[in-house]
This record gives structure tokens, C-alpha cells and sequence, in this order.
């Protein structure tokens, strides 16, 4: 009662009377337990209002070893000295008794919506309390945030900014046993705010709440759970930080995946969304991700998964998955070097730092670089590309020549940027004017560095010549006249002078010269196409399939034996993918059956079954054995051994007797 008293003397006894009662119970066992809830429930929303009223809060220290004698004798300095020293003596049973108050008089006296009183509270909270203990703390946000998941959308943003704020103060190491749970939970309030913002209410029924939903509330929230996502992974060591974004990518719903798929027009925004903000979420974690070794920090199926990401065809998609992967290999800070596309003459001014490929990284190229590649192919394919989407796939191009390239990637790379310029020039895809001239752009920026980074005189001097002539004759195909506010593009891209190319042949021939593989140098790049764009739903279905036929009896033995092949027409077409999703289609519906069999029929069924089948096993091996032992006898009612001599009586297997080096 004296402590929340309106005279700051009175308060100053009733807080000294609070300080008393702490130190005199708090660690005697026959006194009593000053940790019980009716306690705590007095003392800590009485300390906590003697914290609230004073001028200018938000710009105090928490810290009171810097504060003035007036300062000290204060009600609110002496308040948070005795707040201090009651968590300070907080036993890990006691956490909960001790913080569930301080959540109760934030929410009564709604204090989350302006943040700066309940952030000031929980940072005296984390430097008080045991350092083991933290975890406890960031329990109570996340439990206290699920019970407030229908509240309003700046309610929630108030308590996850607390929450991000209290996990880097935690950043001993872990956030507990549970760091997956952390996350989940976290991701389950991003999912509930996009349906909010959907739907309009915070019920399944659409329109039944009275709460009116405000939709950039609710995206100021969805930033406020990405932000803190972040903040925890930053707090986590390298192999837990590998496990959540492995988590937080299996929650991504994909096409070509297990993950539910909702339908019509609510569900495909729905799903959009919350690809975007699971992407983001991975991006945020990615970006304070550092490995050495590309094999543990991409793992296949966590590789497999993002890049299926990365043939969808929204845009905004493709440039998030384009992000997180320059995030992975960008080990040495290289990034924001090649954020600008241009055919910069000297590549010293960049000052890039650049290592000797190490094993596990020429190992990873081997085992993922065609994967890659193909998907850097594909994305150059895309229609709906802009500026951003060139600029990351530039980044990309060059951050995997200066992290990850030896001499064969190097020239898989190569031959990868002269595949990009001949879809510009064929264009069978029937790209725009500005997707082609950026095409051509960003060959010419690449291969103008990469040049400088084999350092092969001829190789640079080619490169040179091309980029010469071009600003003399088409500039529209340089990127400083293609990556600008106004490109300055040409509609005539379909009759271009040789001049302006860079030619295959003249590159293997000079790089063939200096040690490189001349022969595959001279080999065009074809992408390897899988079922991955059926399973994406890409528009190329037919082209794939064709492909996958080509190369099938392009490849096969029996080519000149097989008979002439069928016209591929589009009944065809269409006929091989039916039949091939029906063949799975049975093949899972079957392994189902199984699966249901053994978990519900009875276990006599189950019994009987097994028996029956080992029965029919037996009586096969038994006829085997009689076989093997029991041979029949020859026409002439005798057994010829081996040197023509009869023998009578035919001699078991298990009693013939082997010389001691035939027995193993």
C-alpha cells in the first residue's frame, strides 16, 4: 500500500519496507515463502509503479551504478534496485511466480502498445536474474503471446519486440532445450496474422469478430516476428542456426512438396503470402549465418527445396531465394562489391577477398554445381525478371567464381553466361526488348571480370575488343546503358553484327592455350531438365518432356537396335504425363493400403497373413534343399564322379569334405 502512495517519501518507506521483507525472507526456510503467488502478486506490480512514473523513462539507463546521488534517493531508482535484487535471488523454480506479475501489469494497464516501459522492464529482468535462467524468460514471452493471439495486432508487435529485445540480451549460447519450439511458435503467429489480414477477423469465420482488423497493423507485426526470428537465430551456435532454417524451410508450402497446397483464390493468396514471409524469415537468418563448409550449411534436401522455390514464377519469390543463397555464399563480406552491374576496367578497385577453394568447397560444386547452374538458367528465362532480379543473379554469378570456383567451375560458369546470350539472341522464349538487352548486359559484366580474375592476357583482350564494339555500335547492350533509371534499349536485337558477341570458339581456343579444358570449353551448356518444372507447374512442361526423351535415346546402347521411333505429338504428350501421375498415383495409393493394413486390421489377421507367406517361403527353400542334396539319380542308375569312375551312393553336400583353403 505504501509503496504505490502518490508522496515520494511515503513511497520511498513502503519500497524500503519491500527491501526489508526480500532480504530478511526470501532465503529463510522458516519464514514465509516470499516466491509463493500471493505474494509476488503484490510486491512486483507495487515495485513496477514506482518504476512507470518518472520523466523521461525511455532515456534512463537501466543500469544504476552511473546514476546521480538525487537520482538514488529517487522512488523509481530505489524501486529498481529492489526489483534487481529480488530477481537477482531467483531460484529456477521461482522464475515463473517472479514474471508472471510483470506480464499481468503490462496487460492491465496496456502497456505493450508504446513498448518503451515494458522493453525497459524485461531489460532490467535479464540482467538481474541468473544467467542460466534466461531461458525461462523467453518461455514466459512466447507462452504469454500465444494467450494473446486474438489481441490487436499492435498488442502482439509490443511483445515480440520485447521478445527480440530479451533474446539478444540471451545470447549465452541457447535459448533453452526447446529452440525449435521457439521458432514454431513464432511461425504460428505469423501464419495466424495472414489469415487475419485475410479474412478480417480474428475468428475461422469470416466477419464473426467485432474487432475491426487493421491490415498494415497486422503487417507491422508480421515485420516485428521476422525481425525477432532473426534476433534469436543470432544467439544460436552454427549447427542449431543450420537446424532452424531447415525448419523454417520444410513450413514453405511448395508444389513439388508435401506441404498442403490450398486451393482457389483465397488459398493461392494465402499460400503467396506465407511463402514471402517464411522466405523472409530465412532470409533474416541466413544473413547472420556463417560456415566455412558450403556442405553443412546447404544440406541436399534443404538445397533441393529452396531451389524448387526458385522456379516459381512469382517474382518476388524467386528474388528472396536468389538473396538467401548470395547470403550462404558470401563468406567474406564480397556482396555489396558487385550490388552494382558495370564493365569496370580495373577489378583491383573492388579490393575483393578472395581464398584458395578449399576441399569441402570444390567437393560441393561437384555434388550441387549442376543444380545451379540449371536454376540460374532457368530463373535468366523468366519474363517478369526486373533490375533487382538481374542484379542478385550478377552477385550470385560472381560470388560463386570468387568463394567457390576452381578451373572446372570456371569454365562450366563460362560456358553457363555464353548459354544466357545465345536464349538473349535465339529468343525462342519470346523475351521483351529490356529482358534480352539485360541478358547481354550482364554477360558482358560478368565475363568483363571474370577475365580480369583468370588473368589470361588473350582471354582479357577478347572481352576488351567485344565490349569495345559494342559501346561503339550497340550500347543498348551494356549494362550502363540497360541497369538505369531509363534503359536506352533497341527493338532491332534480331540482326546484330557478329561483332558484338562474345564467340565460344574464340574464348576455348584462348583459355585452351593457358592450361584450361579446351574441349569442354567448346561445349555448349544444356540445362538438365528434370520432373522439377512439372512439379513447379512451369510453362515449359513439353519442352522438358521432349528433352527427357532426346537424351534417353541419344544415350542408350540399344539405339541402332530399337525399332523407329514413334511420332511425339501432343496426344502423346499428353497421354505419357497422364500415365505417368496415374503410375505413382497407384504407387502411392497401394503403399498406403499397407500402411493402414499393419496400423488398424486385427493382429490375428496380421499373424495369419505372415504365416502364410513364411509357410509358402519354407516349403520353396525345402525343395531347393532336396535339390542341392538329394540330387536324381543318371539314366544309368549310377553316379559318374569326375574321372569317369561309377560311384553308387551320391554324397551330401554338408558331409563332403573341402580342402582347408576352400572354407570360408
Amino acid at each position: 500500500h505504501f509503496g504505490v502512495n502518490l508522496f515520494p517519501r511515503i513511497r520511498m518507506s513502503g519500497i524500503k519496507g519491500l527491501q526489508g521483507v526480500v532480504r530478511k525472507t526470501v532465503n529463510d526456510e522458516l519464514q514465509a515463502n516470499i516466491w509463493d503467488p500471493q505474494h509476488m502478486d503484490k510486491i512486483v506490480p507495487s515495485l513496477l509503479f514506482n518504476l512507470q512514473h518518472v520523466e523521461e523513462a525511455e532515456s534512463r539507463s537501466p543500469s544504476p551504478l552511473q546514476a546521480t546521488e538525487k537520482e538514488k534517493e529517487s522512488p523509481t531508482e530505489l524501486a529498481e534496485r529492489c526489483l534487481r535484487e529480488l530477481l537477482g535471488r531467483a531460484a529456477y523454480g521461482n522464475i515463473k511466480n517472479a514474471i508472471k506479475p510483470v506480464l499481468i501489469h503490462l496487460d492491465n494497464h496496456s502497456l505493450w502498445e508504446p513498448k518503451i516501459f515494458a522493453t525497459c522492464c524485461f531489460r532490467i529482468i535479464m540482467y538481474s536474474i541468473q544467467p542460466q535462467h534466461s531461458h525461462l524468460v523467453i518461455q514466459q514471452l512466447l507462452g504469454h503471446l500465444d494467450a494473446n493471439s486474438k489481441s490487436a495486432a499492435t498488442v502482439r508487435a509490443g511483445i515480440v519486440e520485447v521478445l527480440s529485445e530479451a533474446a539478444v540480451i540471451a545470447a549465452s549460447g541457447s535459448v533453452g532445450p526447446t529452440v525449435l519450439e521457439v521458432f514454431n511458435t513464432l511461425l504460428r503467429q505469423l501464419r495466424l496474422s495472414i489469415d487475419y489480414a485475410l479474412t478480417g477477423s480474428y475468428d475461422c469465420a469470416v466477419g464473426v469478430s467485432t474487432k475491426i482488423i487493421k491490415e498494415h497493423e497486422e503487417r507491422m507485426f508480421q515485420e516485428a516476428v521476422i525481425k525477432t526470428i532473426g534476433s534469436f537465430a543470432s544467439t544460436l551456435p552454427t549447427y542449431q542456426q543450420s537446424e532452424v532454417m531447415v525448419f523454417i524451410m520444410n513450413k514453405v508450402p511448395l508444389p513439388s512438396s508435401q506441404q498442403s497446397i490450398e486451393a482457389g483464390k483465397a488459398g493461392e493468396n494465402r499460400n503467396r503470402l506465407t511463402q514471402i514471409m517464411l522466405l523472409k524469415s530465412l532470409l533474416q537468418v541466413s544473413v547472420g549465418f556463417q560456415c566455412s563448409n558450403m556442405l553443412t550449411a546447404l544440406p541436399s534436401a534443404f538445397l533441393d527445396r529452396l531451389l524448387s522455390a526458385a522456379l516459381m514464377e512469382d517474382a518476388e519469390i524467386r528474388l528472396f531465394v536468389l538473396e538467401i543463397l548470395i547470403s550462404f555464399i558470401d563468406r567474406h563480406g564480397n556482396r555489396q562489391k558487385f550490388s552494382t552491374i558495370s564493365t569496370i576496367s580495373d577489378i583491383s578497385v573492388l579490393k575483393l577477398k578472395v581464398d584458395k577453394c578449399s576441399r569441402q568447397d570444390t567437393v560441393f560444386m561437384k555434388k550441387h554445381g549442376q543444380q545451379l547452374y540449371r536454376h540460374i538458367y532457368l530463373i535468366c528465362k523468366e519474363e517478369s525478371n526486373v533490375q533487382a532480379h538481374y542484379e542478385a543473379l550478377y552477385s550470385m554469378l560472381m560470388l560463386i567464381s570468387v568463394e567457390l570456383a576452381n578451373e572446372e567451375v570456371m569454365v562450366d560458369l563460362i560456358r553457363l553466361v555464353l548459354a544466357v546470350q545465345e536464349m538473349a539472341q535465339i529468343n525462342e522464349d519470346n523475351l521483351t526488348a529490356y529482358n534480352r538487352c539485360a541478358l547481354f548486359a550482364l554477360g558482358a559484366a560478368y565475363l568483363n571480370l571474370i577475365s580480369q580474375l583468370t588473368t589470361v592476357p588473350t582471354f582479357c583482350q577478347h572481352i576488351h575488343e567485344v565490349i569495345q564494339m559494342r559501346q561503339k555500335e550497340a550500347p543498348y547492350l551494356l549494362p550502363e546503358d540497360v541497369f538505369v533509371e531509363r534503359p536506352r534499349l533497341s527493338k532491332s536485337l534480331d540482326h546484330l553484327a557478329p561483332e558484338v558477341f562474345f564467340w565460344q570458339s574464340k574464348i576455348s581456343e584462348v583459355l585452351g592455350g593457358s592450361g584450361y579444358n579446351s574441349d569442354r570449353l567448346s561445349t555448349p551448356y544444356i540445362p538438365q531438365l528434370t520432373d522439377e518444372d512439372r512439379l513447379s507447374k512451369r510453362k515449359s512442361i513439353g519442352e522438358t518432356i521432349s528433352l527427357q526423351v532426346e537424351v534417353e535415346s541419344r544415350n542408350s546402347p540399344e539405339r541402332e537396335q530399337r525399332a523407329p521411333a514413334e511420332e511425339i505429338t501432343y496426344e502423346t504428350l499428353k497421354k505419357a504425363i497422364v500415365d505417368s501421375v496415374a503410375v505413382e498415383e497407384q504407387e502411392r495409393e497401394r503403399r498406403r493400403q499397407v500402411v493402414e493394413k499393419f496400423q488398424k486390421a486385427p493382429f490375428e489377421e496380421i499373424a495369419a497373413h505372415c504365416g502364410a507367406r513364411a509357410t509358402l517361403l519354407q516349403s520353396k527353400l525345402n525343395q531347393i534343399f532336396e535339390i542341392t542334396i538329394r540330387p536324381p539319380p543318371s539314366p544309368s542308375g549310377t553316379i559318374t564322379a569326375a574321372y569317369g569312375q561309377p560311384q553308387n551312393h551320391s554324397i551330401p553336400v554338408y558331409e563332403m569334405k573341402f580342402p582347408d583353403l576352400c572354407v570360408y
